[in-house]
């Protein structure tokens, strides 16, 4: 059976309140797809996670405890998520290796180690189980040139080669909760494992499904 991975990020699944119809249109979509493919999703921290990551730097944290603070929401918002889809883990994986292991048509996790964002950690799934293809499900429509939610003439890339993102973002994670499309030590192991990746607004579900059935979507491509 085929693998695919999605890191969906905390944002799209948790807004201020618990989006119900999400849940269950996402539900629906994952279980509409689980006789071709095995689903795994790795569920980021959201606004929760740098709401208190930024408290915990205000109190000296260092970086690392920060980190720590990040992946013990995500696996909190992958234990919601995971309630909320029909046929997926109950225990939720502390990594990569054991989400592998687990039997399942759907697996949900979070993070696993400090040093980097749940991005990477989809990637280095993917990597492990030769997924087919990597989504990164953000809350924005693709890579762009600047951060679209703050400058209004920013552009979309329908397309970027990884050596040009690496260029423009580097390979490194510094700072606990630094918002990006793609982290830093994903893009290392996209581009050294060659996973095709596509990134999407995850909360345009009619979007997820072209990208994973392998329609023309609104997103951008990530060429190796």
């Amino acid at each position: 059976m085929e693998s695919i991975v999605i890191a969906i990020g905390g944002s799209v699944i948790f807004s201020d309140e618990i989006n119900e119809s999400y849940f269950l249109k996402l539900n629906n979509l994952l279980q509409s797809l689980t006789n071709k493919y095995k689903i795994y999703l790795v569920v980021g921290g959201g606004k929760k996670a740098r709401k208190f990551i930024d408290k915990g730097r205000k109190q000296s944290l260092s970086e690392e405890e920060l980190d720590q603070i990040g992946i013990n929401i995500t696996r909190e918002n992958a234990e919601v998520l995971s309630d909320k889809l029909e046929n997926s883990n109950v225990i939720i994986p502390k990594s990569t290796d054991e989400a592998k292991s687990l039997q399942g048509k759907i697996i949900v996790m979070g993070g696993t180690t400090p040093g980097h964002s749940t991005d990477m950690v989809g990637a280095e799934l993917a990597q492990k189980t030769n997924a087919s293809k990597f989504i990164v499900a953000t809350n924005v429509d693709g890579v762009y040139d600047k951060d679209p939610n703050k400058f209004s003439d920013a552009k979309k890339y329908d397309e970027i080669k990884i050596n040009k993102l690496i260029k423009q973002q580097g390979t490194d994670w510094k700072t606990a909760g630094k918002n990006t499309v793609i982290d830093g030590p994903a893009l290392a192991i996209i581009q050294k494992a060659k996973i095709p990746t596509f990134v999407l607004n995850g909360k345009n579900l009619e979007e997820l499904k072209k990208a994973i059935t392998n329609q023309q979507f609104n997103g951008t491509i990530i060429k190796i």
